[in-house]
């Protein structure tokens, strides 16, 4: 596992989400076999108290799986998920409910996360009603503060969500999730659905708010901009798998795997620097149904040779606070 530079605050090891299909009654008769689709497979990695891991990979990767399921968003298949010095995959449903006052998430769309038929004070207060840590007479007042500190006002408690700007109903959605006063929150691509000065005002806002409030962020993204520059360290994601992971100017500046490389290599030069050299990745990303066996980069990587086709890579320390997974970089 990739300890974080500070005290862990979040420890996952060797986590796995598996969903079975062709479970129905039908195909059981018919004895269709059962098809696992790893949507993650056995990955390892910790977040320091007050860090912000970014977590970056294509779409399908299985980056809000991952978030979801150290959340027990959705039960791990296998695998432990330590938060604050408990292992939550052995906590009954009361001990979670109790535990997510400090776990709390921010969705990608800030529109479908909000009840259309709740009004803001509804939305933000509901929390609170849930977990009964406030009063009826208390909460409006808590939302009140709540939906000040993210930029909003007290005479927008009564409106609805679609009464409101794509930029401000995410802040909404932060307004909700902080109201219990977390100290992990996953950020689960938070600005991919805003316009691009939208972006930049949600970004700020959620980077006041982690010093202000003293917050841990698992800022998942795929926009390596955006990554780049809210994150302490990057982990990359592909097909269930962690490749590298590492802290951001490192990662950005020297990436150890090549996928890593192909990621950055695809991102517009505007500056005057040295030019990147294009990785070009040929064919599409394999079906999680039926991962190659081996590297499951293998088939798009261009320096795969045979070791890659049968063993699978294991993350190891390539420099300081940082490792990849590749055989390529062993051989080197």
């Amino acid at each position: 596992m990739i300890e974080a530079p500070t005290r862990p605050l979040l420890e996952v090891t060797n986590l796995a989400k598996t969903y079975h299909l062709n479970k129905s009654l039908m195909q059981r008769l018919s004895r269709q076999p059962i098809l696992d689709l790893k949507a993650v497979d056995r990955v390892s990695f910790s977040v320091g108290s007050g860090e912000t891991l970014g977590l970056i990979g294509e779409s399908g990767c299985g980056k809000s799986t991952l978030a979801r399921t150290v959340l027990r968003l959705h039960e791990p298949t296998s695998g432990s998920i330590v938060f604050d010095g408990i292992d939550i995959t052995k906590l009954p449903y009361r001990g979670m409910t109790a535990l997510r006052r400090r776990m709390q998430i921010i969705f990608q769309d800030p529109y479908a996360s909000l009840n259309p038929r709740k009004s803001v004070l509804d939305i933000v207060g509901l929390p609170m009603a849930i977990q009964g840590i406030a009063r009826r007479a208390d909460i409006r007042d808590r939302v009140v503060a709540m939906i000040e500190s993210v930029g909003l006002k007290s005479a927008h408690l009564g409106r609805f969500p679609h009464q409101f700007s794509g930029g401000q109903r995410q802040r909404i959605g932060i307004a909700r999730a902080l109201i219990l006063n977390p100290s992990f929150v996953v950020c689960d691509e938070p600005v991919s659905a805003l316009d691009v000065s939208v972006q930049a005002q949600i970004i700020a806002l959620l980077g006041s708010l982690k010093r202000e409030l003293g917050l841990t962020y698992l800022f998942i993204s795929h926009d390596i901009g955006v990554i780049g520059h809210v994150s302490d360290r990057i982990a990359v994601m592909y097909l269930g798998d962690i490749v590298e992971i590492g802290p951001t100017r490192e990662l950005l500046r020297a990436p150890k795997h090549p996928y890593t490389k192909a990621l950055l290599s695809a991102v517009p030069q505007i500056d005057a620097g040295p030019k990147r050299e294009r990785v070009k990745l040929t064919g599409d990303v394999p079906s999680p149904l039926s991962p190659p066996k081996g590297c499951k980069f293998h088939t798009r990587c261009p320096f795969a040779f045979d070791r890659c086709r049968v063993e699978t890579p294991v993350l190891r320390p390539q420099r300081a606070e940082s490792s990849a997974a590749c055989h390529l970089l062993e051989a080197s």
